[in-house]
C-alpha cells in the first residue's frame, strides 16, 4: 500500500502529490538533499539522470522506503513512499508509466520558459495506474487490510458489567437460551462496493428457526420442557405408524420462497425493523463516466480499454525501442529474442525464405503464448514473411523495426473490420425507416457468460434510451429465466433512477419451444412498441449436432437483426472450432454478426483468442466484457491488443 506519491522539482516546488496517510515533510526533504543536493552516494547508485526506476536503489529513512525515477532535462522528481515492511514489486513500474503520462500531457508547461504555474489534472490518470498495476499484481503484494486488534471484552476488567460480545455466526455456544432463536432487526446493511453480494451473510440475513407458539420455537419450548428432543419424535413415528417425511418447499411467481411464509432467504436484501422484506431498490449506482461518454447529440458511446493512456505508454515504448543502441540489441523482450536470430545477416542483404526460417518460429512460438491458435499463428507468419521477403536489411534497428512493422500491420489488418460496428445507428435506422423493433440474438456454449453479457448491453442500450424487451428463451437450464428476471428488475430499478426508457422480461417458463417463443417476443414487441428485443438462448456444446441443429429453425423463425456469439477469453485454441460450427449453425442464408468476448479482464496479455475468433471466421469482435458489473463492457481498440500481443 502506497503511503504517497510526489511529483517535484530537483529545486523543491511540488508539483503534484497523493497522500494515502500522513507523511512528515522532512521525509521528502531529506531525499532531495542526500540525494540530488548534496549527492550522497548510496549503494549501487546511479548518477540521477533519465533511466529506469528498477536502476536506481531505495532510499530507506525511518521506517519508509523510497523509490523514484527523475527527467534530467526537466528537472522532474517522482517519488513513491510506502513502508519498509512492505514489498511492492509494481512500484517501479507505477513510476515509469507515472513519469511517461505526466512528460507527455504537462511537458509542454514545464518547458515553458519563466513559468510560475503548472495546471495539473493528473488524478484520475494515477488513480487508473495505481487500480490496474496493484490490480495484477499477486494477492500477497496488494494492499493489506489492516485488523485492528482490541482486546477481549470478557477479560478486560472494564467490562465486567457489559454483556458479553455476541456468538460468531455458524458456530455452536457452549449454551442457550430461549430468545436465542428470535430474529436480530437492528442489523445494518453490508456495504458490497464490489461484489453483487456478500460473500457472508450478516446477522440481518442469517436464516433463523421459525417461531411458534408464544414467540419461541418448537426447541426452545422442548428444552424449557426438560424432555429430550428424541422423545416427541418417537411417540409421533409410534402413534402413525411413518415417520412425516420433509416437506417441499413452494416457490411463488417471483422465483422466492414461499414456505410460511417466515423463512427469508434472500441475501442480498435486508429486512426492516417491521419484518417486510426490502425490494431490489438497493442495485449499486453505476460509474457512468468510468465506461463511456456521452455526445453533443446525448448517445453514450463506450470507451475503449483505457485507449487514452495506454496509446501513451505504447507511443513511448516504441520510441524507447527505436532508440536503444544496436550493441545492446532486444534480447529482453519477446521480440527482442526473435530479432536476435538476425545477428547472422549481413547488412545490406537482400532477405530470402532460409533467413527467415528461425525468426518466423520464434515469431510463432511468441503468438501461441498470447494464446493465438496454431493455424492463426502460422497465418499471421505467413503474412509477415511475405511482407519481409526481397527487403534488404539496413542496421540491427532497422531489422527489428521491419519485423515489428510487418507483425503489427497483419494483426492490424485481420482485426480491422470492413464494416461498420456502429449498432447504435443500426437501430436508429431500423427504427426510423422500418417502424420495427430491432433484434438482437445472443448464441453461445455453456458457461461463457451470456445471460450477463446480454444485460451489459442492455444496459448500454438503456443509457441511449431505448426501450428494451428481453426474451428469456433458455428454456432448458434450471434458473436461467429467474436469472434474467433479476437481470430485468435491477435494470429497471436503475434505469428509473436516471428516467430513461422502459425495460420488461418476456417469458414463457421452461420446457417449450425457444424459436416459437422467440417469435412471439418480436411481436409482442412490435405491438407494444419496444424499441430492441435482446433474446437470450441455451448454451449448447458446438460439437453436439442435435442442438446445433435448432438454431437454423430459431433464425427461420425469430429473424433476428444481429446475432452475436459471446466467447471467453480462457477457452484457448478451441475457439476456432466454435466460432465455424455457431456461423455455420444458421443456414446457408444466414451467420453471425459479431463476437463478444466474455472474461477479458482474467487473462492479461494473452488476448489471442480475439485474434483466433476472427481469423476463423472473418466476424469482426464488437464487445469486449471486462468485469462483473453492468458497466463493464468496452468496445474494441484494435491498436491497444497489437500492442499487448507485441509486449
Amino acid at each position: 500500500m502506497l503511503d504517497g506519491f510526489e511529483i517535484l522539482t530537483t529545486s523543491g516546488v511540488v508539483l503534484w502529490s497523493k497522500s494515502y496517510a500522513p507523511i512528515s515533510s522532512s521525509l521528502i526533504n531529506g531525499f532531495v538533499k542526500d540525494v540530488f543536493i548534496e549527492e550522497k552516494i548510496l549503494p549501487g547508485a546511479a548518477a540521477a539522470d533519465d533511466s529506469s526506476a528498477s536502476q536506481h536503489p531505495s532510499y530507506k529513512r525511518e521506517k519508509y522506503t523510497l523509490r523514484w525515477a527523475s527527467v534530467k532535462d526537466l528537472g522532474l522528481i517522482f517519488v513513491a513512499v510506502y513502508q519498509s515492511l512492505l514489498h511492492l514489486s509494481w512500484v517501479d513500474k507505477l513510476l515509469d508509466n507515472i513519469r511517461v503520462l505526466f512528460v507527455d500531457l504537462f511537458g509542454d508547461q514545464v518547458r515553458k520558459p519563466h513559468s510560475t504555474v503548472v495546471e495539473c489534472n493528473f488524478d484520475d490518470y494515477f488513480d487508473q495506474q495505481v487500480k490496474e498495476l496493484e490490480g495484477s499484481a499477486e494477492p500477497s503484494q496488494r494492499t493489506p487490510q489492516i485488523v485492528r486488534n482490541d482486546p477481549d471484552p470478557t477479560t478486560s476488567p472494564h467490562n465486567e458489567s457489559e454483556e458479553p460480545p455476541p456468538a460468531v455466526p455458524g458456530l455452536l455456544s457452549g449454551r442457550k437460551s430461549p430468545s436465542s432463536a428470535a430474529p436480530s432487526t437492528d442489523a445494518t446493511p453490508t456495504s458490497t462496493p464490489d461484489t453483487s453480494r456478500p460473500s457472508t451473510p450478516s446477522n440481518g440475513h442469517l436464516l433463523s428457526a421459525k417461531v411458534g407458539r408464544g414467540g419461541t420455537s418448537r426447541r426452545a419450548r422442548k428444552a424449557a420442557s426438560g424432555k429430550p428432543a428424541g422423545i416427541d419424535g418417537l411417540k409421533d413415528r409410534n402413534s402413525t405408524g411413518k415417520a412425516k417425511g420433509k416437506s417441499m418447499r413452494r416457490w411463488d411467481a417471483d422465483g422466492l420462497a414461499d414456505e410460511d411464509g417466515d423463512t427469508p432467504l434472500d441475501y442480498s436484501a435486508t429486512n426492516d425493523a417491521d419484518s417486510r422484506p426490502v425490494s431490489s431498490a438497493g442495485v449499486e449506482s453505476i460509474d457512468m463516466a468510468a465506461s463511456g461518454t456521452r455526445t453533443s447529440q446525448g448517445q453514450y458511446i463506450l470507451k475503449d480499454l483505457d485507449d487514452e493512456v495506454h496509446s501513451i505508454l505504447q507511443n513511448a515504448n516504441q520510441k524507447k525501442s527505436q532508440s536503444i543502441p544496436s550493441d545492446t540489441g532486444m534480447l529482453g523482450s519477446s521480440l527482442g529474442a526473435i530479432t536476435g536470430l538476425f545477428r547472422n545477416v549481413i547488412g545490406g542483404k537482400t532477405l530470402t525464405k532460409a533467413d527467415l526460417e528461425k525468426p518466423m518460429k520464434g515469431m510463432e512460438e511468441l503468438l501461441l503464448n498470447k494464446n493465438v491458435a496454431r493455424e492463426a499463428a502460422v497465418r499471421l507468419c505467413e503474412s509477415v514473411e511475405r511482407e519481409l521477403i526481397g527487403q534488404k536489411t539496413g542496421s540491427f534497428e532497422t531489422i527489428d523495426s521491419l519485423l515489428r512493422t510487418s507483425l503489427s500491420t497483419a494483426l492490424t489488418k485481420l482485426l480491422t473490420p470492413t464494416t461498420s460496428l456502429s449498432l447504435l445507428s443500426s437501430i436508429t435506422t431500423t427504427i426510423q425507416k422500418e417502424h420495427r423493433p430491432y433484434t438482437i440474438s445472443i448464441v453461445g456454449v455453456n458457461g461463457v457468460g451470456k445471460s450477463t453479457s446480454l444485460s451489459k448491453l442492455a444496459f448500454f442500450l438503456l443509457q441511449n434510451n431505448l426501450s428494451l424487451l428481453i426474451a428469456a428463451c433458455d428454456t432448458f437450464r434450471s434458473g436461467a429465466v429467474e436469472q434474467l428476471r433479476v437481470h430485468s428488475r435491477n435494470l429497471a430499478d436503475l434505469s428509473a433512477r436516471d428516467r430513461l426508457a422502459k425495460i420488461e422480461l418476456y417469458e414463457k417458463g421452461y420446457g417449450k419451444d425457444a424459436a416459437h417463443i422467440a417469435r412471439d417476443a418480436v411481436a409482442y414487441a412490435r405491438d407494444h412498441s419496444f424499441d430492441v428485443v435482446l433474446i437470450d438462448t441455451a448454451g449448447r456444446r458446438h460439437n453436439d449436432a442435435r442442438l446445433m441443429s435448432s438454431l437454423e429453425k430459431f433464425a427461420d423463425l425469430a429473424r433476428p437483426d444481429k446475432i452475436f456469439m459471446v466467447g471467453e477469453a480462457l477457452v484457448g485454441t478451441d475457439s476456432v472450432m466454435q466460432a465455424r460450427a455457431f456461423n455455420a449453425a444458421f443456414g446457408p442464408r444466414r451467420g453471425l454478426d459479431g463476437f463478444v468476448i466474455s472474461k477479458c479482464d482474467t487473462v492479461g496479455e494473452m488476448v489471442g483468442v480475439l485474434v483466433s475468433m476472427v481469423h476463423a471466421t472473418g466476424i469482426p469482435v464488437v464487445f469486449l466484457g471486462t468485469g462483473q458489473h453492468y458497466g463493464d463492457l468496452r468496445t474494441v481498440n484494435v491498436g491497444g491488443v497489437v500492442g499487448l500481443l507485441m509486449g
